[in-house]
């Protein structure tokens, strides 16, 4: 890539570009503090948790703690899916709490996308809301396979209201090159994420909770929040750092910040969109294995994301949202490998984020009531959803409610830790590369079976 046509790259995400760059700091931590709940980061899940609780309890003192600007991680990166994905699977809580607990978390979620919608319409939040649904495409006979494997598995379970789709039905909804089918589910919408965490932080600050920015907390304690402009003293102290979590004390193996890239193209022509369709707004994702995921814009742009550099060693992450230049390069190809009617537009900009990834891939939300400990997270790329649950669900444990959220069968989970290095980075990598080798291999021919490396990436990734 010669520098005339280089992609501008980071400045946290294009989402905040196009808002005009990152805002304004709003002011740090003034110094030793008491309050009743300590809430460490700014992102959606605290962000919506200081909501939830203020709501709730008007009178209950609350501080928010962020080192950069609220939404600066995944919650202003992320690709705008509003979904209703059990994160780890619904058969793991149903082997660990029986078939009806994990009907509830499935039912908890598709709730949930419609509780963001509904608190962003009272709070006045613009951020170009599609309820589309979600729309996953094959465009090999192995994916082809474990997208109809995928069908029959959801169709065995209430409230998944998933549709199958041949080839011809795709392309009515969705021209993509080379699509043998589709399946579709009406339990998600497009959002930008930008705008949505945005007015989050606005409305939270309205019900009169502080979000102290540039205040780097690097120990979390009974009792308290210890950070570089004092400390936080609080009753309740809550993580929501999720791919963050790695830079706090103690918490360096808890969860892998996995690494996720975005390429968003200038707006397509008109005469494009009459070709590939996409009237929907639906959002749209594949049955690779390093699978890609992708929304139409509210301006007509294609944002078009996938993994690149999974992992940096020592669970390193990023200060500005850059991505690398091949990543930049595999996605451009993939999209217009997609697209063909794409191919002449120019990609606008690129960047980076991280996600948080526990050892066993499943999402999770606690509150120890002996320490007052509580965190939220490892949503594995399922977070703008699943971070408005976990926040109804930390205000209920702290508050002490009886309610149905606080039973649902991810409360109270924890994953072994990640190992140490050099055999996390080891093993991360050669996870992606055996992905990689099998898309590959499933690519180039006509077998309807998942490849080999796929199957030990899973064993190693212990997604089986």
């Amino acid at each position: 890539m010669t520098d005339e046509n280089r992609v501008p790259n980071g400045d946290v995400s294009w989402w905040w570009r196009q808002l005009g760059g990152a805002p304004a700091p709003r002011a740090a931590l003034p110094g030793d503090t008491e309050v009743d709940v300590a809430i460490v980061g700014a992102g959606y899940t605290g962000l919506w948790t200081a909501y939830y609780l203020k709501s709730l309890q008007p009178d209950l003192r609350i501080a928010v703690l962020e080192q950069r600007f609220a939404g600066f991680g995944a919650s202003g990166r992320n690709g705008g899916w509003l979904t209703n994905t059990v994160t780890g699977g619904r058969e793991r809580y149903a082997a660990s709490h029986g078939r009806d607990a994990a009907i509830a978390q499935q039912r908890a979620l598709n709730d949930t996308v419609d509780e963001v919608i509904a608190v962003a319409a009272r709070e006045g939040i613009d951020a170009d809301i599609v309820k589309g649904g979600e729309f996953g495409v094959a465009r090999t006979p192995s994916q082809l396979a474990r997208l109809r494997a995928a069908v029959a598995s959801e169709r065995s379970w209430p409230d998944t209201d998933v549709e199958e789709l041949d080839a011809a039905a795709t392309a009515e909804r969705i021209r993509i090159a080379g699509a043998l089918g589709g399946a579709w589910h009406p339990h998600c919408a497009r959002v930008h994420p930008g705008k949505l965490v945005a007015g989050l932080a606005a409305a939270v600050e309205r019900l009169g909770v502080p979000i102290y920015e540039q205040t780097t907390v690097s120990r979390i304690e009974p009792g308290r929040a210890i950070t570089d402009r004092g400390t936080v003293r609080a009753g309740h102290v809550l993580r929501a750092t999720e791919g963050f979590t790695a830079d706090l004390h103690g918490e360096h193996r808890t969860w892998l910040p996995m690494n996720s890239s975005m390429i968003v193209t200038e707006p397509l022509p008109a005469s494009a969109w009459a070709t590939i369709g996409w009237d929907g707004r639906e959002t749209l994702g594949d049955f690779a294995h390093v699978y890609m995921y992708a929304q139409r814009t509210a301006d007509d742009r294609i944002a078009f994301g996938g993994r690149g550099v999974p992992y940096r060693y020592g669970s390193r992450v990023d200060t500005d949202g850059s991505t690398q230049e091949r990543t930049i390069a595999s996605l451009t190809r993939l999209l217009r490998d997609f697209f063909p009617d794409a191919s002449d537009v120019p990609v606008a900009h690129a960047w980076a984020g991280v996600l948080g990834v526990p050892r066993d891939w499943a999402a999770t939300v606690g509150l120890d009531p002996a320490t007052g400990l509580g965190w939220a997270g490892g949503y594995v790329g399922t977070g703008v959803t699943a971070t408005n649950l976990a926040g109804r669900t930390l205000a209920d444990l702290v508050l002490r409610r009886d309610t149905d959220l606080v039973r649902l069968p991810w409360v109270g989970h924890r994953a072994r830790k990640w190992e140490p290095e050099p055999l996390r980075w080891t093993a991360v990598n050669a996870i992606y590369t055996a992905y990689r080798m099998a898309d590959r291999a499933e690519a180039s021919g006509s077998r309807a079976r998942t490849a080999w490396p796929a199957h030990v990436a899973d064993v190693v990734a212990g997604r089986h």
